[in-house]
């Protein structure tokens, strides 16, 4: 981190009255994103969050044009919000308006991206069930705050703590960027030939009527980071409020399957054909008013375009930014993949997968 940075930080907490806090880093994850928890002298810890502006490619304008978003990188691509503060205000300011659980905002300098904010612990849903907890309240309320989310249409323009967002639909474009960086990435991961121009071709034939339903299913606010790592067990509280939520700054407006995949395909742990089974019982039970067997196929269709878009990242972070810890999570993502590819609708993409990549390279 640079002094000039550092300096900006503290003038930054001075100014807010913190400046007497002590800072205590916290475990980054792969983003670009820094944490402090501060300790005051009188009254609860908070988290300093640190999201410097200039080291991110721009998010999305909302009138942008495919060529334009493609011109302007990844993040204008797949509709990522760039880390911007003003993005996590306002969805947080959204969640809470649900009556659900997003840390409150104590002060902010989005400019800059700077913000303090509620600290709601560190009862993490991956560490709690590591360490032995059940499972089951977990993410029975982690379904229940779904249902919850999913009852109202969001607004075009999300509001809160005097900060405004765009929330735009999970379109073709994004959908497709997750795909494509697959096929850019899984070869350069597993050090195998590009793949052909007829395997490409007849990718991008097999997935776009998929894309379509994630397209004219776009209904509802998708947190979009939904698992085990970004949700906080919150005992204390009633109801939905229980769930806690982080890292939803790159909200869309999508089909309700998308953070049903996030959560139960989850890259970094462990979650069983019989938990999922039990998460999309309740979760459908909730929802008499979608028709249950297109749910279920657009889950599948949408979870395995998901399971390969996370292969991308897990594999760029080995193959592109040498963090060869990411290795350990692809192996699971397969098997996510090969859970949701057993949905017959989808034999066609699950004999290009068995064709063009082999069982070797996958564990």
């Amino acid at each position: 981190m640079s002094s000039e940075r550092e300096n900006l930080k503290a003038a930054f907490l001075a100014d807010v009255g913190f400046g007497d806090a002590r800072r205590e880093p916290l475990a980054g994850d792969a983003s670009t994103r820094l944490y402090e928890r501060l300790h005051r002298p009188d009254g609860p810890s908070l988290i300093f969050m640190d999201q410097p502006p200039s080291v991110e490619t721009q998010p999305c304008p909302p009138r942008a044009t495919e060529a334009e978003r493609i011109a302007l990188g990844y993040n204008a691509r797949a509709r990522l919000a760039a880390g911007r503060v003003d993005a996590f205000i306002a969805c947080a300011g959204y969640l809470r308006d649900q009556g659900l659980s997003a840390p409150r905002i104590i002060a902010a300098d989005a400019p800059e991206g700077l913000c303090v904010l509620e600290d709601l612990g560190d009862d993490l849903y991956a560490s709690l069930i590591l360490g032995g907890a059940d499972e089951t309240p977990l993410y029975d309320g982690a379904i229940d705050a779904l249902v919850q989310l999913h009852q109202t249409r969001p607004p075009d323009i999300l509001t809160g703590g005097g900060m405004h967002w765009p929330l735009l639909g999970y379109d073709d474009l994004a959908l497709r960027t997750g795909g494509e960086m697959f096929l850019e990435w899984w070869p350069k991961y597993t050090g195998a030939p590009a793949f052909s121009g007829e395997a490409v071709a007849e990718w991008e034939a097999l997935w776009a009527p998929i894309r379509a339903r994630g397209v004219s299913g776009a209904s509802v606010f998708c947190h979009r980071d939904y698992h085990a790592e970004n949700l906080i067990w919150l005992p204390n509280r009633a109801g939905v409020a229980r769930v806690g939520m982080l890292d939803f700054q790159d909200a869309l407006r999508a089909h309700p399957a998308w953070d049903l995949s996030m959560l139960l395909h989850d890259g970094r742990r462990d979650v069983s054909a019989e938990r999922e089974a039990a998460c999309m019982a309740r979760y459908l039970a909730a929802r008499p008013d979608i028709e249950h067997a297109q749910f279920l196929a657009d889950y599948h269709g949408l979870g395995a375009l998901n399971c390969a878009r996370i292969l991308f990242i897990f594999g760029r972070q080995v193959a592109g930014f040498g963090r060869p810890k990411y290795a350990a999570f692809v192996p699971r993502m397969w098997r996510y993949l090969d859970s949701c590819l057993a949905d017959p609708s989808l034999a066609g993409i699950k004999a290009w997968f068995d064709r063009e990549t082999t069982r070797e390279a996958r564990a």
